[in-house]
């Protein structure tokens, strides 16, 4: 092995879904949006002038940034911006998680927790969920290097209290707390936590227009915070690149914001589909905790979920299976139009009547 090799940072990556290439596939194991995003960004994008792309974007992305702090009622100096929001974690692990402290997050949840956590020499701890895939936040009220979950968590789509919530947040002070909300807006209004950003210096919210907003492909996420924890984001973000948000990106996430109606009743068509879902899969034996995002984490009867996933592949339906302990016993449904998950209900009666 030449001397170079010896010196490589070695990690083992973060594995995303399955994204086929062939058509005709029913797709449920990304969490995408099965809808298009607003008609208002495809006028955007349709009136965008090509001439531009010879022109660096704004590295603050005032636009885009500008129209998220209208949005939710804060100032543009509490916003960052990031291509996704594993781009904004990514950026805020680099920034705030530096201390020889571990840090903590539960043991089922987002596995790029870990991955930016060997990335970055970072030590960490998987904190273990209760029996009913909850956080107790007795285990996080400890000294630690940060603290970072998802809320609806992934892959269990389990929703905490911002009551909980608060407690973590308040029982760490002197930790940056990191609340991951990709899948808060199926979740119901008054959810999230963001109320709590102008009482808590030390809290970061991190959204994303992959899911709610139809746009996985434009890559947008964000964080809203403090202003002190914002300038420290950019001042990293400044040092590695200044131009991480083109300039289509930035004027279809502002025109997406713009279109309310769109998305609630986009939003609204999903959260319909889930909780039918829910009595669907509940009819024909599965278990699953009550899910607030746009997934159901789904046990199968009589078959092993292994099984099940393979079946339904071969029918060419796809959805996320992690042969894992604990969560290899479960199969992670993303919920797709009316038609779609018609189609993996007949599907799933055919497999479990061959059982």
């Amino acid at each position: 092995m030449p001397y170079w090799e010896n010196h490589v940072r070695k990690v083992v990556p973060y594995t995303p879904g399955e994204q086929p290439k062939e058509s005709g596939i029913i797709k449920l194991n990304t969490n995408e949006n099965p809808y298009p995003p607003s008609p208002a960004v495809k006028s955007a994008y349709d009136a965008f002038d090509c001439a531009d792309m010879r022109l660096y974007p704004a590295p603050d992305a005032s636009e885009l940034v500008g129209a998220i702090a209208e949005t939710y009622g804060v100032k543009p100096s509490q916003v960052f911006v990031g291509v996704g929001s594993d781009d904004v974690i990514s950026m805020a692990f680099m920034t705030f998680f530096g201390s020889d402290r571990p840090i903590l997050f539960p043991d089922i949840t987002y596995s790029f927790y870990d991955v930016w956590a060997e990335v970055y020499g970072i030590p960490y701890e998987r904190v273990p969920l209760t029996a009913g895939f909850h956080i107790d936040p007795k285990d996080y009220i400890r000294p630690n290097g940060g603290i970072i979950f998802p809320n609806p968590n992934a892959p269990t789509g389990v929703l905490e209290s911002t009551e909980m919530i608060e407690k973590v947040i308040s029982g760490s002070p002197d930790s940056v707390v990191i609340i991951d909300e990709a899948y808060i807006d199926f979740a119901g209004s008054g959810k999230s936590v963001l109320p709590l950003v102008s009482k808590y210096e030390n809290l970061l919210v991190v959204q994303t227009f992959s899911k709610s907003r139809s746009m996985a492909g434009m890559r947008i996420g964000y964080a809203i915070g403090s202003e002190k924890l914002i300038k420290y984001m950019n001042d990293v973000k400044f040092s590695v690149n200044s131009y991480t948000m083109n300039r289509v990106t930035i004027k279809c996430g502002a025109a997406a914001l713009r279109d309310t109606a769109y998305f609630e009743e986009t939003v609204a068509k999903i959260v319909k589909t889930r909780e039918n879902a829910k009595s669907e899969l509940s009819a024909r034996g599965f278990e699953f905790p009550d899910s607030q995002s746009n997934f159901i984490f789904a046990k199968p009867p009589k078959l092993p979920a292994k099984t099940v996933f393979a079946e339904l592949k071969k029918r060419r339906i796809y959805v996320r299976f992690w042969d894992k302990p604990v969560i290899g016993d479960y199969l992670r449904i993303t919920v797709g139009t009316d038609d779609e998950m018609n189609a993996l209900y007949k599907a799933l009666d055919e497999i479990l009547q061959e059982a």
